[in-house]
């Protein structure tokens, strides 16, 4: 899958990577492991590992050289479309170490003496999300990749991973790419084992010894067990009469959707180039129709966005929205322009309605239980361009009752990178936050949680376990806004399935477990349209 497609990254925060602290996690952020889901399971997921180290090295210092190997486990997982909480598999607890002292000897040397090292081998523990097509599969056979195998790029490359052009732009950071499954990698490992076992069988204190080629070696085997399905079975819906009750606003229910640019083309001629921007109006276009009343009530700047004068003279005025959807879709154009003047037109509205907060909203009334009816306006917020840095996304996340991104995932190190944020950066009151980037469950989960003040009480997110496609991620968005606010009180489950249009991302529900709203107890009525 073409990274472009999938989200998943930009050329330029891999570029960057070197020069980012990487932000870690405990794994203490998840209150609950059950997730709900349309594709995948929620299960244990533990293996184990071994690294050596010099003798006297600190747990601090043992636990670095382990936590680098077992980000070599992220692509061997990704690639098995299996996805883990912890950030990178970082939080391995030291209390699993088994230390053995052990001299390290060149068997292809006669009478080597050796080096004194400190074998350690631990345990890592996670919760992984995995596709229900392996609710069978108790066991998977991967590698980890020896904790300094940045010195082996190349090697890594060529043998573990695909080798093209996607691979080569993640060659400093191979760990993503990493994929023991591979015919190419598995000769690659067997190879390694004969190594291994020859000088294994040469030594002369097998109690005491390790061989070179066994400490040394850049491949390790290990088996990934898998526990049994723990995900949730139950009716678990949004906390419908938070949202409807006015969270950050009073009287509004605020939807907040930023679209990132997908393509990575220089986008000479504008924003507009971008399939995002597509994308970005498809959403728009299936959440309008759900509430036919929206209309445009705010342009961030006060520009006007419906009026344009052509370079022939012609003025067109008074277009919204649903023309600007149908324009690029080919029709709902005003008469009398010919093709150029209809591409000029598209054009100008594009530089017009992008890298700008756009607000719309739909006037409603709601009817909560045996409360009197009472106005009720859905607001969707909305920004559409470079959202390259954080000032957007915490505008969005401080300001809405429901936070919607679609694009890239910048493998975690981009604006939406939980340590980019504080408590403070979030209100109090309830929410629903949608990461729709790739494997945004492992970037963007378990972080964000200590972060809301009421933890999973005041807080939903719903998270990409593996790639998602970022094809039709517009029209998938727009279902789910169109689904959420359409008064029939679906569960998360079918939320999640009215987004199924790019559901091969093992998409999940975490926080829900603890949602206390039952429509059979207490019903809510939209109307006003």
């Amino acid at each position: 899958m073409a990274l472009s497609t999938a989200r998943c990254a930009s050329l330029l925060s891999l570029l960057l990577l070197g020069a980012v602290a990487p932000a870690c996690s405990d794994g203490a952020g998840s209150q609950d492991d059950d997730l709900t889901s349309v594709r995948a399971q929620s299960r244990k997921l533990t293996f184990e590992g071994i690294v050596y180290v010099e003798p006297g090295t600190s747990d601090t210092q043992i636990l670095s050289a382990v936590h680098k190997q077992t980000q070599s486990m992220f692509g061997a997982l990704r690639t098995s479309e299996i996805g883990v909480n912890k950030r990178e598999l970082k939080g391995v607890d030291p209390a699993t170490f088994v230390k053995r002292e052990v001299t390290v000897v060149d068997t292809d040397v006669e009478g080597d003496a050796g080096e004194a090292m400190v074998e350690v081998r631990y345990k890592y523990e996670d919760m992984a999300v995995v596709p229900k097509t392996m609710s069978k599969k108790s066991t998977l056979k991967a590698a980890l990749l020896r904790p300094d195998y940045g010195s082996e790029t190349s090697r890594i490359l060529e043998e573990c991973t695909s080798n093209d052009e996607e691979a080569q732009e993640f060659a400093s950071s191979i760990w993503y790419v990493f994929e023991p499954r591979l015919s190419s990698c598995q000769e690659a490992i067997r190879a390694e084992q004969k190594l291994v076992d020859a000088a294994r069988d040469a030594l002369t204190e097998a109690e005491t010894q390790v061989s070179v080629a066994e400490a040394r070696r850049l491949y390790l085997p290990v088996t990934v067990q898998l526990g049994k399905d723990q995900s949730n079975k139950r009716k678990s819906y949004p906390e419908y009469d938070r949202l409807y009750s006015g969270g950050v606003k009073d009287g509004k229910l605020v939807i907040s959707l930023i679209n990132g640019l997908i393509d990575h083309d220089s986008h000479a001629g504008g924003i507009r180039e971008d399939s995002g921007y597509g994308e970005w109006l498809d959403t728009l276009a299936e959440a309008f129709a759900v509430h036919p009343g929206y209309q445009l009530v705010e342009v961030e700047g006060g520009d006007d966005v419906g009026s344009y004068t052509l370079e022939s003279g012609k003025q067109v005025d008074g277009l919204t929205f649903p023309d600007f959807i149908a324009m690029e879709d080919g029709s709902g154009f005003p008469e009398g322009l010919e093709y150029e003047e209809r591409e000029e037109l598209m054009r100008l509205v594009g530089e017009r309605v992008t890298n700008r907060w756009l607000t719309f909203e739909a006037p409603l009334q709601v009817t909560i239980g045996d409360e009197a009816p009472r106005d009720l306006g859905i607001q969707i917020t909305t920004f559409m361009g470079s959202a390259g840095t954080t000032k957007p996304f915490k505008h969005a996340i401080a300001n809405s009752d429901v936070f919607l991104y679609n694009g890239h995932s910048q493998i975690g190190f981009g604006p939406l990178d939980p340590k980019n944020f504080s408590a403070s950066d979030f209100p109090e009151s309830y929410q629903i936050l949608f990461v729709d980037g790739c494997v945004s469950y492992n970037y963007y989960e378990a972080d964000y949680i200590p972060l809301k003040v009421g933890g999973t009480k005041n807080l939903d997110l719903i998270t990409n376990a593996v790639e998602s496609p970022a094809w039709r991620s517009g029209y998938a968005l727009g279902e789910f806004i169109a689904k959420l606010t359409d008064g029939s009180l679906p569960t998360y489950l079918e939320l999640l399935q009215s987004a199924e249009a790019t559901g091969s991302g093992l998409r999940v529900v975490d926080g829900e477990l603890d949602n206390e709203y039952d429509p059979s107890e207490t019903g809510i009525e939209l109307s006003g349209e």
